[in-house]
């Protein structure tokens, strides 16, 4: 307008002018409230089965990724991943995971208490699964 000088009208009334600025404040405050709540859950989220794996004196293996992982546990149970599944089932699971053939490493953790023999059944029939990458899964031995 032609009369305006510092934001007043030449009726002497100041003229209305919205701030462009966004006040972060708010923003930060709930970030900072999620990013405890994620610290605090995200080591309670590791949920698996429970079995115990025998002592040895390996190092521990560092990976970036999660691993498929089978669990035979001192009864007999088999699990692929947190899931409960049948000896006979195992095969078809893991060749429809794998396809023609995976080079990706698969874990088997076995209870202290589990037969031998289970073991290696279990172990043939990933390896006739198509997974020639395969590992064993044991604690470190605590002195």
């Amino acid at each position: 307008m032609a009369g305006d000088v510092d934001g007043f009208s030449s009726t002497g009334r100041r003229r209305f002018k919205p701030k462009a600025e966004i006040n972060v404040t708010p923003f930060v405050d709930v970030m900072l409230v999620l990013l405890i709540v994620f610290m605090v859950s995200a080591p309670l989220l590791t949920v698996g089965v429970e079995v115990d794996l025998p002592d040895t004196e390996a190092r521990a293996m560092t990976t970036s990724e999660e691993p498929l992982t089978i669990t035979v546990q001192s009864d007999g149970t088999l699990y692929l991943m947190d899931t409960v599944i049948e000896f006979d089932e195992l095969a078809p699971r893991l060749a429809a995971i794998a396809g023609e053939g995976s080079d990706a490493r698969i874990y088997i953790r076995a209870d202290d208490g589990a037969s031998y023999g289970e073991v290696m059944r279990v172990m043939a029939r990933v390896s006739a699964s198509g997974y020639a990458n395969i590992g064993l899964v044991t604690d470190p031995a605590s002195d």
